[in-house]
């Protein structure tokens, strides 16, 4: 079983995604890491950046984050160029993922756009995080040394809480660790 977990940014995922670390029969799938590890290894995923986004896409063989983050986030074509690059490459690494963790009792699925890339497809369930949206701008301040129009523009550029809660089959609301605990407990009992 696939079990998808998604939320906005800011929700909390990464520390939900901790909290079920803990369950020794279950195996873990970071879409956001894994792909950032493809994007470093996978030459079909470079030579299709550079020929997209340029030479200076890469430098010393390593990824030019800031360079290609500076491009894509300000616009939405880019943003769909490079990820009809790369998901392609990670939805495979994902089903060979599976397929060696075949003997788990579930798969969960980390993945931030997980109804926005069509990802959900993969998914026998889904969870959402969410948490109120002044908590979220706060975390992702602190967490990102970032500015609040930088955080505000990217949660106005992935799905809603509501929109991707509508679709899911657990809602883990994110506010207090020990409430949240609870429910990860709680979903987990469930599916196991």
């Amino acid at each position: 079983m696939v079990v998808g977990i998604t939320g906005g940014i800011g929700s909390g995922k990464s520390t939900v995604v901790k909290m079920f670390s803990q369950f020794e029969d279950i195996a873990i799938y970071i879409a956001d890491d894994e792909a950032k590890k493809l994007m470093n290894s996978s030459n079909e995923i470079k030579s299709k950046l550079i020929s997209e986004f340029g030479s200076d896409t890469y430098q010393n063989n390593t990824l030019n984050r800031p360079y290609l983050a500076n491009i894509v986030f300000n616009n939405k074509e880019k943003l769909a160029t490079l990820n009809a690059i790369v998901h392609p490459v990670v939805n495979k690494h994902l089903q060979d993922f599976i397929k060696y963790n075949s003997n788990k009792k579930y798969i969960l699925y980390e993945n931030a756009i997980l109804f926005e890339n069509g990802s959900n497809a993969f998914c026998d369930k889904i969870i959402t995080v969410i948490a109120p949206k002044d908590i979220r701008i706060q975390r992702v301040i602190k967490r990102d040394d970032s500015t609040i129009d930088v955080v505000k523009n990217r949660i106005k550029n992935q799905w809603s809480q509501n929109k991707k809660a509508l679709q899911s089959h657990y809602i883990i609301e994110n506010i207090t660790l020990s409430n949240t605990e609870s429910q990860v407990l709680k979903i987990h009992n469930y599916l196991t």
